[in-house]
């Protein structure tokens, strides 16, 4: 636990284990306070804590440093693991992701108050709305394949008519959210799809993001599918 929160710039600030183990670690103005209970397994958790920042995205910017430079890539299943940082449709569209802590327990980062005019204008296209629905459900509450299963159907049903970007924001998550169910078939077929997409200058640079996140998770789709072909 201690040595995964270094990794993102936690310090101990008071450390006990007897008679009640009991761990307090600070980063800037966050403070986490953690107590031991004998034989609790991190899949069994229903911790969780919320976190405001003026800037959900430097943060995540920082902690993902950190657990890449610990684990030599982003962590996205087991403990601890990271959601990247996403408009969330059930935190009235502001951006916010998730750090599953060793301890299972769920710290969520999400902006706080905004001006009107940064308040972002809620989509309006079918594949748009459905990967907020997938958001939701992946991100938010930890329910992967019900995400997957949401947004591949509507990949598959929407994107004719759908812009650029949207597509390659759609399938980015859908490829994430394949590589966290270990599905290597499914991120492989993902990856073709994104593969055979005919995108202008212009489409690369709205979607610059997305491709961002598609080429650091090629990777690990990769790495995916070799461990199911030779296991």
């Amino acid at each position: 636990m201690v040595a995964a929160f270094a990794s993102i710039g936690f310090t101990v600030t008071y450390r006990q284990v007897r008679p009640n183990p009991y761990l307090a670690l600070r980063r800037e103005d966050i403070d986490l306070h953690y107590f031991g209970i004998d034989s609790f397994r991190p899949e069994d958790s229903y911790g969780t804590c919320l976190v405001i920042s003026p800037d959900p995205k430097r943060l995540f910017d920082a902690f993902a440093d950190g657990l890449r430079f610990r684990y030599g890539r982003l962590p996205l299943t087991g403990f601890p693991r990271i959601t990247r940082p996403r408009r969330r449709k059930n935190a009235d569209g502001f951006t916010g992701f998730s750090l599953v802590d060793p301890g299972g327990n769920w710290i969520r980062v999400t902006a706080g108050q905004a001006d009107d005019d940064a308040q972002p204008d809620a989509p309006t296209g079918r594949l748009a709305r459905a990967l907020q629905d997938a958001v939701v459900l992946g991100d938010s509450h930890g329910d992967v394949d019900q995400a997957a299963k949401i947004l591949d159907g509507a990949v598959r049903r929407h994107s004719d008519g759908a812009p650029a970007g949207e597509r390659v924001e759609a399938l980015a998550y859908l490829l994430e959210l394949s590589v966290r169910r270990g599905d290597a078939t499914g991120a492989r077929e993902v990856l073709a799809r994104i593969d055979a997409l005919d995108l202008s200058v212009a489409d690369r640079a709205t979607a610059a993001g997305a491709l961002t996140t598609v080429a650091e998770l090629r990777t690990a789709a990769e790495d995916l599918d070799a461990d199911h072909r030779h296991p």
